[in-house]
């Protein structure tokens, strides 16, 4: 098998599972773009399997610390070990991501369920060179009634992939309706957003609805209105919900409807929304898309989270609460929080932390891949100066 010596000190090492190509010492057996390759150290112990893609920053992902191939038995059991967890855990598993890529051994896969419906993400080049097999395995135990291939993630490019959407399995399914916390949302697997659902935010959206009893919310970058609705539905005072998408608005009065809830839907840029906005609110919720996709574009990041927390703050009296989310692993817990506490000091505010907030059980971390935990979140009181 063809493959690659690592250098000293490399990541690897330490236990993370990429390889970049300042970290290699020799390449050996001419591996192809997307093979599976070994690995090795320079004493010529092993170290593994990974996939390989010298186009890519992240030249090799290591799956496996001993000889494996990803062949059918491969992928039925990997993914299966990936439902068992799900379920061991207590997470409903006809509503959740069932495979999360490195976090399941599985480097670039995602695969998220819709009740009867399956969509499928391969952002690495030997993942999707080898769908056929993933599709098989997924068909083969969970019995879906579509498959569906959402590749229009601009991180393929990375990978040297075009971006597309197609149908793996059945036909390509027509908006329905899904349950979550007690809510019914409706879904477009094609045409939508994301795979359908922000699924790593439906912990978060129940933990923020605990403190929206007699509240005025604002929830700003809505998207569908999953922090509106679980307020509206907590018994808040009222709702007001703020994104610049036509379609993200369309969908959460939509979704508002079929709830019978009744909350306020406004298109506008929520940087201005809150620049002119009264403070008539006692609880605001921040959930921007990422503002960073790379190190390079932290700075500017943080310069935005800076903006909005200062100004969702500024709207905020005593007694009041901000619960802002930030979905770039390239800014820490630590940057995220201290960006916070920097915007409470311009405002001239005193804020107590409630609660903190992450991703989604089914979206499982692990702490040697700082990567793979990308989503934090808090929940803070404004107090009176002390």
């Amino acid at each position: 098998m063809p493959g690659l010596v690592i250098a000293p000190r490399a990541r690897i090492f330490h236990g993370h599972e990429w390889i970049y190509a300042g970290e290699i010492r020799k390449t050996f057996g001419d591996p192809q773009p997307g093979e599976v390759i070994s690995l090795k150290d320079c004493r010529d112990r092993p170290l593994g399997s990974a996939i390989y893609n010298p186009n890519s920053m992240i030249v090799a992902r290591r799956f496996s610390r001993r000889k494996q191939d990803l062949d059918a038995d491969f992928f039925a059991r990997r993914i299966t070990r990936a439902i068992d967890y799900r379920r061991r855990i207590g997470i409903d598993d006809s509503l959740a991501r069932l495979v999360w890529s490195e976090s399941d051994g599985l480097p670039g896969l995602i695969v998220d369920r819709y009740g009867p419906h399956l969509v499928v993400q391969t952002l690495t080049l030997a993942m999707h060179q080898r769908i056929d097999l993933i599709a098989a395995a997924l068909e083969s135990l969970l019995k879906p009634e579509s498959i569906t291939l959402r590749n229009d993630s601009p991180v393929l490019r990375a990978e040297g992939l075009e971006q597309e959407i197609r149908t793996l399995l059945g036909n390509p399914p027509a908006p329905f309706t899904v349950r979550a916390n007690d809510l019914v949302f409706e879904v477009d697997l094609v045409d939508g957003q994301k795979t359908g659902l922000y699924l790593d935010q439906l912990g978060s959206h129940a933990e923020v609805a605990r403190h929206a009893a007699g509240r005025r919310v604002l929830d700003c970058f809505t998207n569908q209105g999953g922090f509106a609705l679980a307020c509206a539905k907590a018994g808040a005072r009222s709702v007001c919900a703020v994104d610049i998408s036509t379609p993200a608005c369309d969908a959460a009065r939509q979704n508002a409807a079929a709830n019978g809830l009744a909350i306020d839907v406004i298109e506008h840029n929520v940087f201005d929304f809150l620049k002119h906005a009264e403070p008539n609110y006692d609880l605001i919720v921040l959930d921007p898309p990422s503002f960073t996709r790379n190190k390079k574009s932290l700075a500017d990041a943080m310069r935005g989270y800076k903006e909005i927390h200062l100004r969702a703050l500024k709207l905020l009296g005593n007694g009041g609460l901000l619960s802002t989310f930030c979905c770039s692993h390239h800014a820490s817990r630590e940057l995220f929080l201290a960006n916070l506490v920097e915007a409470a000091v311009d405002a001239k505010k005193s804020i107590r932390l409630i609660a903190e907030h992450h991703q989604r059980a089914d979206h499982p971390i692990l702490p040697a891949l700082p990567e793979t935990s990308y989503l934090k979140g808090f929940t803070v009181e404004v107090i009176p100066s002390i």
